[in-house]
């Protein structure tokens, strides 16, 4: 089994079966037995192996049906069907575990079976026996848990994957208050004690970061020893994922749906050590399926410009260098700015900042040509294909949003490029790219994007944001790439058919989405 905690040692993920400490009754408060035999076998210590008036009310239901709709199974049952037996749905399958329930009966003693049920039992969340399930859900051993955890851990088998907490935090409460009043009826509670286990009811926060808890364990597994159990203590920052998650899920269900954005992905991590913090791969909280921050490559526009502007720092240039924003013709292409506006001779800060395409080609062409631009791309760690023309200076390749992210580190770390890592005792993977004063350059320039120029909407007042913003053709993908207090932060926004949006840009919803999360960065 592979656990991955977040930066502290907070439990994020399990993959694999979870199997608990082997409990005994005698080590379990008399309430979590109990709540098992009120709702799957409430005349256990009565009846034999089978309780035939259940068994009968169950074969009426199920002949009638021409199936298994109902098991009507005794705790001896259901230890057979666990021990020795497959989930099939079958007669013959029912006539197996009715004989191994007489087997079972003959050799256990009834606190003996019910031990067996409780160290053995599914419950959700690849949790098998109680002390397993009380250890995922709660973060505590079974011997611990309150009435109110002992209910809801009783009523999971019935439904594993709908009742346990992680899966649907409604039912599952709406199942407990179910086996506490079956407690009640049955008199192992009094009904104010039913009535406070209601009151007490509050599930912790469920361990947010499955998107980078998937990406990791995919990462790691090729260097886990084979067979034996791991535990791995991540970069990830708890609090700054759930914000991610919650934020980007608010701004693809409100503002987002009504300018037909249907996905999205943020990354962030530490400028300086390349530690991922953060990472959200789509809309869907509980990540799985396909991860937008890693394995999706869409066109980044003018988000790519800062290796131009790079480019021409290397070769000379300085941020109060002139640049013409005028129009350009290169053969029959004669690309042009969103807005056709036009200042003519501008410096190398306001040019980035206006996000200008007729000067980002002309810095091009001026400082080594695409080959140049590549280079310098590839060296901040970009090593997806990019064309070998003018058209890279607008942005046309197409790039993976945590590798682009990543590859904007050198603006922030006096020059060095890096890898993303996810563990947090791993060393930082620092190689020196380009000279720190030209580092400073692009930090200062990157500054003034936000403070005066397209990137306005990522500001924070009294905070240092520095980053770019970028729109592809059409209106199909919409980009914000920064970093607050030394912590870089991607953002993309579009569609996965890759259809167009509304007139959203990378000022707008991405660096508003930015805003919010360099706040969250900014008070810690």
């Amino acid at each position: 089994m592979l656990t991955l905690e977040d930066r502290t040692g907070r439990v994020i993920a399990r993959y694999g079966d979870v199997v608990g400490a082997t409990v005994h009754l005698t080590d379990l408060p008399p309430y979590v037995p109990a709540a098992v035999v009120a709702v799957e076998d409430r005349r256990f210590f009565s009846h034999g192996a089978l309780d035939w008036r259940g068994l009968a009310r169950a074969a009426f239901i199920d002949l009638t049906s021409g199936r298994i709709v109902q098991g009507g199974s005794t705790l001896s049952q259901q230890v057979a069907k666990t021990l020795f037996l497959s989930n099939r749905r079958t007669f013959r399958r029912k006539i197996q575990e009715v004989i191994l329930a007489y087997w079972i009966y003959d050799h256990f003693t009834r606190n003996q079976i019910l031990e067996i049920w409780l160290n053995r039992v599914y419950l959700g969340a690849g949790a098998f026996g109680v002390d397993a399930a009380a250890r995922v859900y709660f973060g505590l051993p079974a011997r611990h848990a309150s009435l109110w955890q002992a209910a809801m851990i009783a009523g999971i088998p019935r439904a594993p994957a709908r009742f346990n907490p992680h899966a649907n935090a409604s039912a599952a409460i709406a199942r407990t208050r179910q086996v506490l009043a079956a407690m009640r009826e049955t008199g192992a509670i009094t009904e104010a004690a039913e009535s406070a286990a209601i009151a007490a009811i509050k599930l912790p926060p469920i361990p947010g970061g499955g998107w980078f808890a998937d990406w990791v364990a995919e990462q790691a597994e090729p260097a886990l020893p084979p067979g034996e159990d791991a535990t791995l203590k991540t970069t990830l920052d708890s609090r700054l994922q759930t914000e991610a998650e919650t934020r980007l899920k608010a701004l693809l269900d409100g503002p987002g749906l009504a300018a037909d954005v249907g996905e999205g992905a943020v990354v962030a991590l530490d400028a300086a050590t390349g530690a991922v913090r953060a990472m959200v791969g789509g809309r869907a909280e509980s990540g799985g399926g396909f991860n937008r921050a890693v394995a999706a490559r869409r066109q980044p526009g003018s988000a790519f410009k800062p290796f131009v502007w790079l480019t021409a720092l290397v070769h000379g240039e300085t941020p109060a260098s002139l640049v013409e924003d005028a129009p350009i013709r290169l053969g029959a292409w004669a690309p042009h700015d969103l807005e056709h506006r036009y200042q003519g001779a501008i410096t190398l800060t306001a040019a980035l900042a206006q996000s200008s395409n007729t000067a980002a080609i002309r810095l091009l062409l001026r400082n080594g040509g695409p080959r140049a631009v590549i280079a310098t791309a590839r060296r901040c760690g970009i090593s997806d294909p990019l064309p070998d023309d003018a058209s890279l200076a607008l942005g046309t390749a197409s790039v993976g949003l945590l590798e682009l992210t990543a590859a904007y580190a050198p603006f922030f770390n006096g020059g060095a490029a890096l890898r993303p890592r996810y563990l947090e005792t791993a060393p930082a993977r620092r190689t020196q790219v380009i000279p720190p004063e030209a580092a400073a350059m692009m930090k200062t320039m990157l500054a003034a994007v936000v403070s005066e120029g397209t990137g306005r909407n990522a500001a924070i007042s009294g905070e240092i944001v520095a980053g770019k913003t970028g729109t592809s053709q059409d209106y199909r993908d919409a980009w914000f790439v920064g970093a607050v207090r030394g912590t870089l932060i991607g953002v993309w926004l579009g569609n996965d058919d890759a259809s167009p949006t509304k007139g959203i840009t990378g000022g707008s919803l991405p660096a508003r989405l930015f805003h919010d999360l360099a706040l969250v960065v900014a008070r810690e």
